[in-house]
């Protein structure tokens, strides 16, 4: 009889060999043929599943880390490794039972819990009692305890001086991204307020979008640690600090905990209570934050008109294309947001709409579609309701402005839910495509709502999910809506620049005395607001 665990084991020392000199399909290859040999060599099921992650292939890195699991359910990274890979594939309460296994068994767990007080607003079976308890769960390990506003002073005599106003982002170097912060930060009256930007990208990055002031302070956090950066923001006595990370950079909210600041504001990036005490305001607007839900908020609610992401687009993007639906004859359904946005509940919504639409098609564009294996995951989601693989144009990343030309394949933008798109629907917007979307249950399933009544669209804001199916039927049957939405298109980068959802002068003043009023409440001492 043959050595079947010994031939095993010299493929996976091969394989592994391979992989830390970069050749990942080598080394895939020889993982396959030690697994082949031996079913239960966790070495080499470890090292498949970190092998074709690193290539994207996260279907593949799910079935690998899967099998680990189901012969080591104690191997707690392969579950948190388990928990990313579905969470990329849009399997988020599958991803979110993933990575509470890894914490129950990780030591310490902050990272995984890290994982999941970042996702969990995107969970379907979330509420905001979930994702309160959760952000606090990992505040608890993840952060240092706020030491509250005493070390500062309130300097009451000075309160009606310039202000000084700090925004705190990872992402500045990112103009799509950063539509709604330049639109604010561009028009902000120099005279009432001395703008700092706290940046972890160099200048040099910064391209676009920015309109550079002559007394604005920029500060190049790259080589500054969590502690370091604290410090550079109380040393330039930053009266209100803005943050504009929220979780989508976790390792750097221990920098608010560390309450470099007298007032503290989250805006832009926290689409759901912090779980942190060192928030004293959180920015949002009477669309996304509804009264009864304020008790699941630590910070204070802090409503501006309109919508709370009102944006501006200053770098360059396609013309607006002609409705497809005129040369096709039917409509074409679309969403260009990320993959983890598309939960089995949308892809059954979209499915009856499909289904109910046979002449129509949806066109999804994501990274994750780069991987053959993703897009084999994907159809197969599909054909679990009846929509046959021939009905989806399935296409992986692109350049920017090469994916923004993709809107001109989409007649109507069908909104994910229950995390929508906020980048993504200014996009569609602005590229002539309207968003069908309606308002859920938190803050993240109500962002597009905000967007399209501000932008003078509320017919595409149906008020549930039964609405929201039957509105994209009756749009797909309409013998009219070629027409309508072919003159939207025309007609919409207009229509935005008189409508409120793009009045970021109006946005900024409104901003500022949202600041002023934190910063005299601060020097009075009272919190009444």
């Amino acid at each position: 009889m043959s050595d079947l665990p010994g031939a095993a084991e010299s493929f996976r020392a091969a394989a592994d060999a391979r992989h830390a000199k970069g050749d990942l399909a080598g080394a895939i290859d020889a993982y396959e043929k030690a697994v082949a040999l031996d079913q239960s060599n966790l070495p080499a099921w470890w090292g498949l599943g970190c092998a074709v992650l690193a290539r994207g292939d996260h279907a593949a890195a799910a079935a690998s880390f899967a099998r680990l699991v189901a012969i080591a359910p104690g191997h707690g990274q392969a579950w948190h490794n388990l928990g990313k890979t579905l969470f990329h594939l849009g399997q988020i309460d599958a991803a979110l039972d993933a990575f509470r296994e890894a914490a129950s068994v990780l030591e310490p767990p902050d990272q995984t819990l890290a994982t999941i007080a970042t996702i969990i607003p995107g969970s379907p079976f979330a509420d905001n009692r979930a994702v309160l308890d959760a952000r606090r769960q990992w505040a608890a390990l993840g952060a240092p305890a706020s030491r509250g506003t005493k070390a500062f002073p309130r300097r009451a005599e000075s309160a009606d001086r310039r202000i000084k106003i700090g925004y705190l982002s990872s992402f500045f170097e990112y103009p799509n991204w950063m539509k709604p912060v330049w639109g604010l930060i561009n028009h902000h009256d120099r005279d009432q307020f001395e703008v700092h930007l706290f940046s972890d990208a160099p200048r040099s990055d910064i391209e676009l979008g920015y309109n550079e002031h002559a007394h604005d302070r920029f500060h190049d956090l790259t080589r500054l640690s969590n502690v370091e950066t604290a410090r550079l923001i109380e040393a330039q006595a930053i009266d209100v600090l803005v943050d504009l990370n929220g979780y989508s950079r976790i390792g750097r909210l221990p920098v608010l905990a560390l309450r470099p600041a007298p007032v503290q504001v989250a805006w832009f990036n926290m689409f759901a209570a912090s779980g942190l005490d060192c928030f004293d305001y959180l920015i949002g607007d009477e669309h996304v934050v509804h009264e009864e839900e304020e008790p699941f908020y630590a910070e204070r609610i802090v409503r501006v008109p309109g919508s709370y992401l009102t944006f501006e687009v200053t770098y360059p993007v396609p013309d607006v294309a002609p409705a497809p639906c005129l040369s096709r004859g039917s409509l074409t359904f679309g969403c260009l947001c990320p993959q983890y946005k598309i939960t089995p509940q949308v892809v059954e919504a979209w499915s009856r709409i499909l289904r109910a639409c046979p002449d129509c098609r949806l066109f999804l564009k994501n990274g994750v579609l780069d991987s053959l294996s993703n897009r084999r995951f994907v159809q197969d989601l599909f054909a679990r309701f009846g929509v046959a693989a021939d009905r989806l144009a399935l296409e992986g990343r692109a350049d920017h402005l090469t994916f923004l030309g993709a809107y001109a394949q989409v007649d109507v933008a069908l909104d994910p839910f229950p995390y929508n798109g906020g980048t993504t629907t200014m996009e569609a917007l602005w590229q002539g495509v309207p968003v069908l979307t309606f308002a859920g249950d938190r803050w993240a399933s109500r962002i597009s709502a905000s967007l399209m009544r501000n932008a003078g669209l509320p017919e595409f804001v149906p008020p549930d999910l039964d609405a929201y199916i039957a509105s994209a039927i009756e749009l797909a049957s309409g013998a009219d809506t070629p027409g309508r939405l072919d003159g939207l298109r025309r007609s919409m980068r207009e229509r935005l620049r008189a409508a409120p959802v793009c009045d970021v002068r109006a946005f900024t003043r409104a901003m500022e005395r949202a600041y002023v009023r934190m910063w005299h409440l601060y020097c009075a001492d009272d919190r009444i607001w």
